[in-house]
């Protein structure tokens, strides 16, 4: 059933693929401030691991090679961040903003002589006849594997965060620092841990963008994912399965306003294609306000730098 030129079915299975590059992005940055640290570099190693994985995918002929290009881009990227902010005790917030400025420029410089090569092929798991039920079958069985390994991430960092040891532990850190400290626990160290996953999980969001959301490069790829994806976890209140929602929300958003610029609606271009943005600007003016932190639960020590000695 069509309404207007939209397919619903399109439409939904569309946004899940949609969501993917701001779903993987934004769990690796909830886990990044669950330990206490603000990486504003999301957008950086999100388009750092779009061009390393379109790369490794294009020269070795395989997009899984490309995907973990992209993820070791990501967390290599995020190593820099982490050595300032951990162990040089750089502001987070200008330090993330120089890496995003950092990634965009090493990423042009990088890609250049890749226009207009199409990466490997990510073909859609083969579920035989479940693929042909109508409705479900593309919605639910039309997709490739990264889509379900999105929704698989997010459940393993839901019983992490909430189950185990470690996940007990990184929450420690991000809400106390000095009583984690005075534990015996290594908050440098579980920061850099964190601050390392963040980054792979970028960086694979990236090369997703690349190898199958716009299977090609161009410069300025992610097109703003990466502060999308920080504006997401604030959405979600650093709940991973809110995260998810946010994902679809937001990617349903994108796609919505494509669908409704092919349908030729009324409302001008510039209003739609600004639309997921002004959202995003709304998030993180909460998220700056201090007031708007405590309420949405963030984590009592995010943002702040911490040294053992002090």
């Amino acid at each position: 059933m069509d309404f207007g030129a939209i397919n619903p079915t399109i439409l939904i299975a569309s946004l899940m693929v949609a969501a993917v590059p701001i779903m993987l992005a934004a769990l690796g940055e909830l886990v990044v401030e669950k330990s206490g640290v603000l990486n504003l570099g999301v957008e950086g190693m999100m388009i750092i691991g779009a061009i390393a994985g379109f790369v490794t995918a294009v020269h070795t002929g395989s997009p899984v090679a490309g995907f973990a290009g992209g993820a070791v881009a990501g967390a290599l990227l995020s190593l820099v961040f982490a050595f300032l902010t951990q162990f040089l005790l750089t502001n987070q917030v200008a330090t993330g903003l120089a890496l995003t400025l950092f990634g965009l420029g090493l990423s042009s410089l990088a890609g250049q002589g890749y226009n207009g090569i199409k990466p490997p092929a990510t073909h859609a798991v083969p579920f035989g006849p479940l693929a042909d039920i109508p409705f479900f079958g593309r919605v639910v069985f039309g997709h490739d594997w990264m889509v379900y390994a999105s929704i698989a991430l997010v459940a393993l960092v839901w019983w992490v965060l909430r189950a185990t040891r470690l996940g007990l532990v990184i929450r420690a850190v991000g809400e106390n620092h000095e009583a984690a400290h005075s534990l015996g626990y290594k908050v440098n160290r579980i920061r850099l841990g964190c601050t390392v996953f963040g980054g792979a999980m970028a960086g694979l969001g990236g090369a997703y963008v690349s190898l199958v959301r716009v299977p090609q490069w161009t410069d300025g790829i992610t097109a703003g994912a990466g502060w999308i994806a920080l504006a997401i976890v604030v959405f979600a209140s650093w709940k991973p399965w809110r995260v998810l929602i946010g994902a679809y929300l937001f990617g349903g958003i994108t796609v919505l306003q494509l669908n409704l610029q092919a349908a030729g609606s009324r409302i001008p271009v510039e209003y739609l294609s600004m639309s997921p943005y002004l959202i995003t600007i709304l998030v993180l003016v909460i998220m700056s306000s201090g007031r708007g932190r405590a309420g949405l639960n963030a984590p009592a020590a995010l943002g702040q730098n911490f040294h053992a000695s002090r």
